[in-house]
């Protein structure tokens, strides 16, 4: 049995979840998702809470029990408190700034590189800290749009200007040896 798969996920208060057959809707303060699951794993809600179970040991079933559990309860999450995705930017003269809702990224480029964010995705920027913040209520959508907004410019080997999740470590590699004996 999936350690993970066997947990039940707890319905917050405020958050709504209605079930039709493998389709689950969500809807809470951030906003609402829904999403059609596999017709092979039963989703049932008892006393505040899903369970999620299977009916046999096919490995088909097996791998998707305790996904179905944490995207489950990655939707209840966000529907209630939302995530986030730090980036920070490293490099002389880059920054990010806010154009109204729009994401402009100064990073080396002969001009800024302007991101309008999604649907359901907002942009905070500090100037200070030189962090980008994305944030949503669908955990997919915010991880797809962080990885976006770091493409504008990975961190590079030699000097690791760019743009990277907080705390990412990036492997330096040494450059030019300089002028050597002939």
């Amino acid at each position: 049995m999936s350690r993970i798969g066997r947990l039940p996920v707890e319905i917050p208060a405020g958050v709504q979840v209605e079930l039709t057959g493998s389709k689950v809707r969500v809807k809470g303060p951030k906003g609402e998702l829904h999403r059609e699951f596999s017709k092979l794993i039963d989703i049932k809600m008892e006393d505040n809470q899903l369970k999620i179970a299977r009916a046999s040991d096919n490995p088909e079933e097996r791998a998707l029990h305790g996904t179905t559990r944490a995207v489950l309860a990655n939707m209840i999450h966000g529907v209630s408190k939302g995530f986030e995705v730090v980036l920070e930017v490293e490099g002389v003269g880059y920054r990010a700034e806010m154009e109204g809702k729009n994401l402009a990224l100064f990073v080396g480029y002969s001009h800024p590189v302007k991101i309008e964010p999604p649907v359901g995705i907002s942009f905070e920027t500090d100037a200070k800290t030189r962090q980008i913040k994305v944030l949503g209520f669908d955990k997919e959508l915010v991880g797809q749009v962080a990885a976006n907004v770091r493409n504008v410019r990975p961190p590079e080997p030699y000097h690791g200007k760019g743009l990277r999740y907080l705390g990412e470590k990036v492997r330096r590699k040494a450059g030019k040896a300089g002028k050597g004996a002939k």
